[in-house]
């Protein structure tokens, strides 16, 4: 954000399935066979009532070729913050996780067509969320070893800030010591 200025004084930065590489959910919207399907069923719960995803600033921001995040790419981290990326996956299976794509995540695939994966929070596949030098945090959902656990649709992108297991995390890290 500040370039090598570094006027800002930031320790550590926790994203929650962040889409670092851009958003494969924001070309999907623009893809001519499944684009408007998306869109339908995504309706009230991602996007608003009559959504066109070209006269949204944000999903024009996010696609993986924007000068927004070209810009972003080319910034870079920094070695003086702490970076942690938290995101979740169904490696079960489970279509409540996210219930509007079967619990699934869209991705690409190696040739650059769409596929769907289990590696992701239903909206962020785990792919879009790497930055270089940086692991993910992954929480699965259905998997803990202690106390009772948050329904599956609590791991979903749109639940994340409110997933208690996701809460646990991110306080851990603001309360450890940073390296």
């Amino acid at each position: 954000m500040d370039g090598t200025e570094r006027k800002e004084k930031v320790r550590q930065l926790i994203g929650l399935g962040p889409p670092n590489n851009g958003s494969v959910l924001a070309e999907l919207f623009h893809d001519p066979l499944k684009g408007k399907d998306i869109i339908n069923r995504l309706t009230g719960v991602f996007v608003p009532q009559g959504f066109d995803p070209s006269m949204d600033l944000i999903v024009q921001d996010v696609r993986p070729a924007s000068p927004a995040m070209q810009k972003l790419r080319l910034a870079g981290t920094r070695n003086d913050i702490t970076y942690r990326i938290i995101v979740t996956a169904n490696p079960e299976g489970m279509p409540d996780f996210f219930p509007l794509f079967e619990g699934k995540t869209w991705d690409l695939n190696n040739d650059g067509g769409w596929q769907e994966t289990w590696e992701g929070d239903g909206i962020v596949p785990h792919r879009e969320s790497l930055l270089l030098g940086i692991s993910l945090d992954i929480l699965p959902a259905g998997r803990n070893g202690a106390g009772p656990l948050p329904p599956p649709d609590q791991y979903c992108h749109i639940n994340l800030p409110k997933n208690p297991v996701i809460i646990d995390r991110i306080m851990h890290y603001l309360t450890m010591p940073l390296p």
